[in-house]
């Protein structure tokens, strides 16, 4: 009984790990695109008076965030247009770092509602005890983590092809390797 256990543990072992090492090449997609259908979906939400169930949190943390310059009428579609925009930028990676930069903007106006209005994200005023809405603000965390891994997956930006390095640029990777080797920039011996 034992050896048919395990003989089907590894059976689902090794389709598990077949599965995964199918779905790896496209993980980085994946999230980018479902954290895009997400944000763009309640952004679109934003856009409906009365079907987002935080866009009265939203609109109450504009204008404090605004000190009052950005009434209630008009942060509601703004804010719809920016989660819109940051949604279908994930969706389709057009000018993705920009993207990223104004949604963690965005995360952090929106966690600074934690603070800006306790008494509708704290039940009896616990941090222990969130509301539906302090639920729906604190879910963002997996969002964050997800828009950071997508993030980690850009690597460093790349010059243009006949630029020269600024004074500050960083060493390439392999700098200290070249300088051990006597090599020169592009691994090959310095010029005499």
């Amino acid at each position: 009984m034992n050896s048919a256990l395990e003989r089907s543990r590894r059976r689902v072992a090794t389709v598990t790990q077949a599965l995964a090492a199918r779905y790896h090449p496209f993980s980085d997609l994946a999230l980018r695109i479902s954290v895009g259908v997400v944000f763009a979906w309640f952004g679109i939400l934003k856009f409906l008076p009365g079907a987002s169930p935080a866009q009265d949190i939203a609109t109450r943390c504009m204008g404090v965030l605004s000190f009052g310059l950005v009434p209630a009428e008009v942060s509601r579609p703004l804010l719809a247009v920016m989660e819109v925009g940051i949604g279908l930028g994930l969706i389709t990676g057009w000018l993705l770092r920009t993207v990223l930069a104004v949604f963690f903007v965005h995360m952090a106006g929106v966690f600074a509602a934690l603070v800006i209005a306790p008494d509708v994200v704290w039940a009896h005023g616990s941090p222990l005890l969130p509301t539906l809405e302090g639920q729906y603000i604190i879910k963002n965390i997996v969002l964050v983590t997800a828009c950071l891994a997508v993030a980690s997956h850009l690597g460093p930006r790349r010059a243009a092809p006949n630029a020269a390095p600024g004074p500050d640029a960083a060493p390439a990777a392999d700098a200290p390797l070249r300088v051990l080797s006597g090599a020169g920039p592009a691994g090959r011996p310095p010029a005499s």
